[in-house]
């Protein structure tokens, strides 16, 4: 019996509801996915662990939406409780970042340089973005494509879900480049070399977590500029670990996607 014909009879046993405010025979009500209906914005600063020693400041990062109240129990249905009806329109919001930072994104890949440092990422409104030192010293002309990296799961997880969420979102915002004039591909050329996952890690544990992220060998990565794209940005080891694999092969790292991101820990108040 084919899995979608089970999730049909369930559906049958057990009404759909939205699982962000539990309204019933909706998967996702006007109320709960109107965060998602935003354009990108940056968000890099709010993620520690993205900030490396050896550059300037953070890969810039953009996410459609914060990741708190109904949203949160949004995603964790759509990734962890076979929500996969959602797929559709989760993946939607990350074609429409997709198609909005195309020019971005775009015009950040046809201005890497032969060979030497790069220049700054712009923002999302244009304007400069933190200065970048170089991430390749590649020799022949600029990308004309973008490769869409999914940020990967461990074994157990997939087995867990029966399906790759991340992949589903990378998908899509290829689709958006493309849609907004720049040809991309999805590229999943990294894996986990841990199975433990880091659901229930602190920030402390995550951070040290950059050798959990390798790049397949037998994968082509020479001529692409790559975008990461992940489901939720909390403290950015995972971005970070994946964009300092790829460093460390001297590709190009444009920036990151995520669907949502933990808002940033609020400070003390003074006295």
């Amino acid at each position: 019996m084919g899995i979608e014909v089970v999730r049909g009879l369930s559906r049958l046993l057990v009404p759909v509801a939205c699982p962000g405010c539990g309204a019933a025979e909706v998967p996702l009500c006007l109320t709960c996915v109107a965060p998602l209906l935003g354009g990108p914005r940056r968000v890099e600063a709010d993620a520690p662990r993205l900030d490396r020693l050896d550059a300037p400041g953070p890969m810039p990062v953009w996410a459609t939406a914060v990741y708190v109240g109904p949203l949160r129990d949004v995603v964790v249905a759509w990734k962890d409780r076979g929500r996969a009806d959602l797929d559709a329109r989760l993946g939607a919001a990350a074609r429409q970042a997709g198609r909005r930072l195309a020019g971005i994104l775009g015009a950040a890949a046809g201005n890497l340089p032969t060979d030497g440092p790069t220049g700054p990422v712009p923002g999302p409104t244009g304007g400069p973005g933190p200065a970048r030192p170089a991430r390749s010293s590649r020799r022949g002309p600029a990308p004309s494509m973008v490769a869409v990296v999914p940020a990967p799961s461990t074994r157990a997880a997939l087995r867990a879900r029966g399906r790759d969420p991340v992949r589903v979102l990378a998908v899509a915002f290829a689709r958006g480049l493309e849609l907004g004039g720049v040809p991309a591909r999805v590229t999943p050329v990294l894996r986990q070399v841990r199975s433990r996952d880091q659901v229930g890690l602190g920030s402390r544990a995550r951070g040290g977590r950059l050798d959990t992220i390798r790049r397949r060998r037998r994968v082509p990565l020479r001529g692409l500029a790559h975008v990461l794209v992940d489901d939720v940005l909390t403290s950015g080891a995972t971005l970070a670990a994946a964009e300092n694999e790829l460093i460390r092969a001297g590709i190009p790292v444009l920036g990151g996607y995520v669907l949502a991101a933990t808002p940033a820990p609020r400070r003390p108040r003074g006295p």
